[in-house]
């Protein structure tokens, strides 16, 4: 036994393989983080930077091979907010999925900002007041509709601009790799406690995002063998990306910890104005593409909720023609665009991070029930050492939601509070029959 949700229940379309889970995977992790932390990060840890990246990146892989294990035992939609609602009951599946609804919608809105930042040194009158607002609600017109109108046109976007975005960080990185010095970055001193654990949270914000994949397993052809490679893969060829950019940063910019353009800027150094064109495409393709992905996975969330009965229905009603969920899409859409012209970035991607590990740290937790109600002959993913690395996984994540401020733990129980005041009300009504 396997899924809980049987896939023959399933009213989307199957569209998504082994590689548009692979671009949603890429294109959930490498979105505004890369563009905007290398100056914020270098500030704190100057040439011993690089390797923070792939210290996260180590962090990580616990946590991402749980999440392998666990979504190999289903291929219904959902993602987290199946596993806990399996492992751990309605109420913390839905609370477990609010949480982490809530991450994507404010890394969404974070990376709207920045996506407008990096189009306002294109065309300045959509870099500030109406004509950045306007700007906003066209791109969050076009990626719902987009949307809406299927899920192959949607991963059709996702795929292309993984393309965009991964090509011209690969030139930067082959041309910047000529100014790099080994020495110093062999040598650098570790930072302080105070300065590690406050880069470290920053660029945590880097690695979120790769669950996006786990979410519409629903759509995809084989979820439960394509979906476990697609996360460990591209997470760990990711960590050693960040680096390798990270370092390219460092060695051509003296004064990297004062840009707000890092990428950009060191593009200029090396090719000059036509390089920092292309780098300020690329950070426009990328970003885009990591909405892209948000655009896909969270609507899911919700959909989900609502197939559990947890929200009210019109979130899991199927468009007729093009079976997606479309109410859930354009709800994203209007919420989305309403905290990205509120929000700031920095704000919001600390929100996104604390949600996330905590939803990361239930959705961990409920293997070793999973494990026991689903275990089958057919283990369709090994993960050797018994339940030594999903503990691992769970500490790492509280120790770095722990590294959140007391305003940002404030604001995500309020966020609870509302959460649980709507599963309350959505369920009442449905035992009541208004459902």
């Amino acid at each position: 036994m396997v899924a809980t949700i049987p896939a023959e229940k399933e009213s989307l379309s199957r569209e998504i393989g082994r590689a548009g889970l692979t671009a949603l995977v890429l294109n959930g992790l490498i979105g505004a983080g890369i563009f905007a932390l290398p100056a914020s990060v270098a500030a704190g840890t100057g040439m011993f930077s690089p390797w923070m990246f792939l210290i996260c990146g180590l962090l990580f892989l616990p946590v991402v091979l749980s999440f392998a294990k666990v979504a190999s035992y289903f291929s219904a939609t959902g993602g987290p907010v199946l596993y806990a609602r399996a492992a751990f009951g309605p109420f913390i599946g839905f609370q477990t999925g609010w949480l982490l609804y809530l991450g994507r919608v404010t890394a969404l809105a974070a990376n709207s900002n920045a996506l407008l930042n990096y189009a306002g040194l294109l065309w300045p009158w959509l870099g500030a007041g109406l004509g950045r607002a306007f700007g906003m609600a066209v791109f969050f017109v076009l990626l719902t509709s987009v949307n809406v109108a299927g899920v192959r046109r949607g991963m059709a976007a996702t795929n292309a601009l993984a393309v965009l975005k991964l090509l011209p960080l690969l030139l930067f990185i082959a041309v910047g790799i000529g100014y790099i010095v080994p020495e110093p970055f062999f040598t650098a001193a570790i930072p302080a406690g105070g300065e590690f654990t406050a880069a470290l949270l920053l660029v945590v914000y880097a690695f979120v995002g790769f669950e996006g994949a786990l979410v519409p397993a629903g759509e995809s052809r084989d979820p439960q063998r394509d979906i476990p490679r697609a996360l460990v893969l591209t997470v760990c060829t990711t960590a050693i990306f960040y680096a390798l950019i990270q370092t390219v940063c460092v060695a051509v910019l003296p004064d990297l910890a004062v840009s707000k353009t890092p990428i950009s800027d060191v593009a200029n150094a090396t090719v000059g104005s036509v390089g920092a064109l292309v780098m300020t495409f690329a950070a426009f393709f990328s970003i885009a593409g990591n909405l892209s992905a948000i655009m896909i996975a969270a609507p899911r969330m919700t959909y989900a909720m609502a197939r559990d009965k947890t929200l009210p229905p019109s979130f899991c009603t199927v468009h007729e023609q093009y079976k997606t969920p479309a109410y859930s899409i354009i709800f994203l859409g209007i919420l989305g665009f309403g905290m990205a012209v509120s929000g700031t970035f920095v704000w919001l991607a600390v929100m996104s991070a604390l949600t996330r590990m905590l939803g990361y740290g239930v959705s961990i937790a409920s293997l070793p029930l999973l494990h026991k109600r689903f275990k089958s002959k057919r283990d369709l993913f090994n993960l050797r050492g018994g339940f030594a690395i999903p503990a691992a996984a769970l500490a790492i994540c509280f120790w770095l939601a722990l590294q959140a401020d007391w305003k940002s733990w404030g604001m995500a129980a309020v966020f609870a509070v509302v959460g649980a005041a709507l599963y309350h009300l959505s369920r009442s009504k449905f035992q009541n029959g208004h459902g």
